[in-house]
Protein backbone atom coordinates (compact mmCIF):
# COMPACT_ATOMS: atom_id res chain seq x y z
CA UNK A 1 0.00 0.00 0.00
CA UNK A 2 1.54 3.02 -1.40
CA UNK A 3 1.76 6.23 1.20
CA UNK A 4 -0.43 9.52 0.49
CA UNK A 5 0.82 12.90 1.41
CA UNK A 6 -1.23 16.00 1.72
CA UNK A 7 -0.32 19.49 2.96
CA UNK A 8 -2.12 22.68 3.12
CA UNK A 9 -0.39 25.88 2.98
CA UNK A 10 -2.61 29.17 3.65
CA UNK A 11 -0.63 32.12 2.96
CA UNK A 12 -1.38 35.81 2.05
CA UNK A 13 -1.10 37.29 -1.79
CA UNK A 14 -2.56 40.48 -2.16
CA UNK A 15 -5.30 41.53 -1.68
CA UNK A 16 -6.63 37.67 -1.01
CA UNK A 17 -5.62 35.00 1.56
CA UNK A 18 -4.71 32.31 -0.66
CA UNK A 19 -4.85 27.55 0.16
CA UNK A 20 -2.36 25.41 -1.74
CA UNK A 21 -3.29 22.06 -1.75
CA UNK A 22 -0.68 19.80 -2.05
CA UNK A 23 -0.90 16.00 -2.55
CA UNK A 24 1.81 13.13 -3.01
CA UNK A 25 0.87 9.85 -4.15
CA UNK A 26 3.15 7.25 -6.16
CA UNK A 27 5.55 9.71 -6.23
CA UNK A 28 3.51 12.06 -8.52
CA UNK A 29 2.60 15.72 -7.18
CA UNK A 30 -0.86 17.14 -7.51
CA UNK A 31 -1.70 20.48 -6.65
CA UNK A 32 -4.80 22.68 -6.32
CA UNK A 33 -5.39 26.66 -5.91
CA UNK A 34 -7.81 27.84 -3.64
CA UNK A 35 -8.91 31.72 -2.95
CA UNK A 36 -10.42 32.43 0.32
CA UNK A 37 -10.64 35.78 0.19
CA UNK A 38 -10.80 37.68 3.70
CA UNK A 39 -8.15 35.74 6.42
CA UNK A 40 -9.80 32.43 7.13
CA UNK A 41 -9.96 30.95 11.38
CA UNK A 42 -8.78 27.63 11.38
CA UNK A 43 -12.03 26.41 11.93
CA UNK A 44 -12.78 27.21 8.79
CA UNK A 45 -9.99 25.76 7.22
CA UNK A 46 -10.78 22.98 8.62
CA UNK A 47 -14.97 23.08 7.99
CA UNK A 48 -13.71 24.22 4.08
CA UNK A 49 -10.97 20.76 3.86
CA UNK A 50 -13.91 18.34 5.27
CA UNK A 51 -16.87 19.90 2.58
CA UNK A 52 -15.07 20.92 -0.46
CA UNK A 53 -11.83 18.53 -0.77
CA UNK A 54 -12.81 15.82 -3.38
CA UNK A 55 -14.81 18.54 -5.13
CA UNK A 56 -10.88 20.06 -5.46
CA UNK A 57 -9.23 19.81 -9.25
CA UNK A 58 -6.09 19.03 -9.52
CA UNK A 59 -3.45 19.32 -11.56
CA UNK A 60 -2.21 16.96 -13.68
CA UNK A 61 0.51 14.61 -11.68
CA UNK A 62 4.10 16.00 -12.27
CA UNK A 63 7.06 12.77 -10.92
CA UNK A 64 8.34 14.64 -7.74
CA UNK A 65 11.21 13.10 -5.18
CA UNK A 66 9.47 12.14 -1.68
CA UNK A 67 11.66 14.03 0.90
CA UNK A 68 11.22 13.26 4.60
CA UNK A 69 10.02 15.61 6.87
CA UNK A 70 11.87 16.78 9.06
CA UNK A 71 13.97 14.71 11.17
CA UNK A 72 15.00 15.24 15.22
CA UNK A 73 18.16 16.28 14.72
CA UNK A 74 19.76 14.81 18.00
CA UNK A 75 18.25 11.47 16.19
CA UNK A 76 20.20 12.17 12.64
CA UNK A 77 23.52 12.59 14.74
CA UNK A 78 23.33 9.63 16.57
CA UNK A 79 22.52 7.26 13.80
CA UNK A 80 25.32 9.08 11.81
CA UNK A 81 27.36 8.78 14.78
CA UNK A 82 26.32 5.35 15.23
CA UNK A 83 27.60 4.78 11.01
CA UNK A 84 30.90 6.18 11.43
CA UNK A 85 31.82 4.19 14.25
CA UNK A 86 30.70 0.78 12.65
CA UNK A 87 33.03 1.57 9.99
CA UNK A 88 36.00 1.21 12.25
CA UNK A 89 39.64 1.34 10.91
CA UNK A 90 39.95 2.33 7.34
CA UNK A 91 43.20 0.21 5.92
CA UNK A 92 42.88 -3.76 5.31
CA UNK A 93 46.09 -4.23 7.05
CA UNK A 94 44.76 -2.35 10.31
CA UNK A 95 41.40 -4.24 9.77
CA UNK A 96 43.19 -7.93 10.09
CA UNK A 97 45.31 -6.55 12.97
CA UNK A 98 42.11 -5.40 14.90
CA UNK A 99 40.40 -9.09 13.79
CA UNK A 100 43.65 -10.54 15.28
CA UNK A 101 43.73 -8.76 18.71
CA UNK A 102 39.46 -9.20 19.01
CA UNK A 103 40.62 -12.96 18.28
CA UNK A 104 43.21 -13.19 20.85
CA UNK A 105 40.83 -11.41 23.40
CA UNK A 106 38.35 -14.35 22.89
CA UNK A 107 40.58 -16.80 23.21
CA UNK A 108 41.80 -14.82 26.70
CA UNK A 109 38.59 -14.54 27.99
CA UNK A 110 37.65 -18.74 27.32
CA UNK A 111 40.66 -19.73 28.77
CA UNK A 112 40.07 -17.40 31.91
CA UNK A 113 36.60 -18.27 32.30
CA UNK A 114 38.06 -22.19 31.99
CA UNK A 115 40.37 -21.08 35.23
CA UNK A 116 38.01 -19.67 36.98
CA UNK A 117 35.38 -23.00 37.01
CA UNK A 118 38.14 -25.12 38.02
CA UNK A 119 39.40 -23.06 40.78
CA UNK A 120 35.61 -22.53 41.65
CA UNK A 121 35.35 -26.63 41.35
CA UNK A 122 38.98 -27.53 43.41
CA UNK A 123 37.42 -24.93 46.24
CA UNK A 124 33.77 -26.92 46.27
CA UNK A 125 35.48 -30.19 46.50
CA UNK A 126 38.42 -28.84 49.16
CA UNK A 127 35.26 -27.61 51.27
CA UNK A 128 33.26 -31.14 50.86
CA UNK A 129 36.09 -32.61 51.86
CA UNK A 130 36.75 -30.73 55.18
CA UNK A 131 32.78 -31.53 55.56
CA UNK A 132 33.33 -35.45 55.24
CA UNK A 133 36.55 -34.62 57.93
CA UNK A 134 34.40 -33.41 60.52
CA UNK A 135 31.60 -35.53 60.23
CA UNK A 136 33.79 -38.69 60.38
CA UNK A 137 34.92 -37.18 64.22
CA UNK A 138 38.40 -36.69 63.18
Amino acid sequence: MDKVLGRLTVFFEEPFWIGVFERISEGKLSVCKVTFGAEPKDYEVYDFVLKNYYQLKFSPAVATDVKEDGRNPKRVQREVRKQAQNTGIGTKSQQALKLQQEQLKAERKAVRREQRETEKQRQFELKQQKRKEKHRGR
